[in-house]
């Protein structure tokens, strides 16, 4: 039986940071599980959709018939988190994508696919987060998305000194562009674990 002390989340660990990702997830408390397959998925009260090639993981996802799946588990209120490439993934319109390139949706931005450069042009920022108080949040990106525009009901949670937005909130829906994963920052996730117990209440 799952309880608000400890939710069962999912990764999906199709391809990305899975491991970092299962890692902060059981350092805060979770029940962290992978999920390749959609019986997998059924049985989880929150999902992370990890950093690393969206397009990669939108084949793999169709090859695996985990794209309706996810789509239909967004629809009915499923907590999803995605980092950098699943910021990608949630976003419901992308600007560069490949040709073919699809997305789960179900988060109202529009997002640029490697909005910064290629890896050499990663960069680390601290960021002000008003709803995780402080310290900042030291952020790095790597080959990293941006949200160019976002809807009326898009909560903007940090931009960029220019004012280019970095990470939202929807719902029961989270993206960030960056890693927080990878750099201890635990606080993101600790967020999405917060909603992820507020549905399983």
């Amino acid at each position: 039986m799952v309880t608000t002390d400890r939710p069962r989340v999912g990764v999906l660990a199709l391809q990305g940071d899975v491991r970092e990702h299962l890692r902060v997830l059981t350092d805060l408390g979770a029940d962290a599980t992978t999920v390749r397959r959609p019986e997998e998925l059924a049985t989880v009260d929150g999902l992370v959709l990890p950093g690393g090639e969206s397009s990669v993981i939108d084949k793999l996802s169709r090859a695996f018939g985990m794209r309706e799946p996810i789509r239909e588990a967004i629809a009915g209120g499923l907590p999803v988190y995605g980092t950098c490439a699943g910021l990608i993934l949630l976003a419901d319109r992308i600007t560069d994508g490949i040709e073919g390139q699809q997305t789960f949706g179900g988060l109202d931005v529009t997002v640029r696919r490697n909005a910064f450069g290629s890896q050499v042009d990663s960069f680390e920022v601290d960021l002000d987060v008003p709803v995780l108080d402080d310290p900042p949040v030291h952020a790095v990106f790597i080959r990293a998305p941006l949200v160019e525009e976002a809807g009326d009901g898009v909560e903007r949670l940090a931009s960029l000194d220019d004012g280019r937005i970095v990470a939202v909130r929807h719902g029961a829906l989270l993206g960030t562009a960056f890693h927080p994963e990878v750099t201890g920052e635990h606080r993101f996730h600790a967020l999405f674990l917060d909603m992820v117990r507020e549905r399983v209440r």
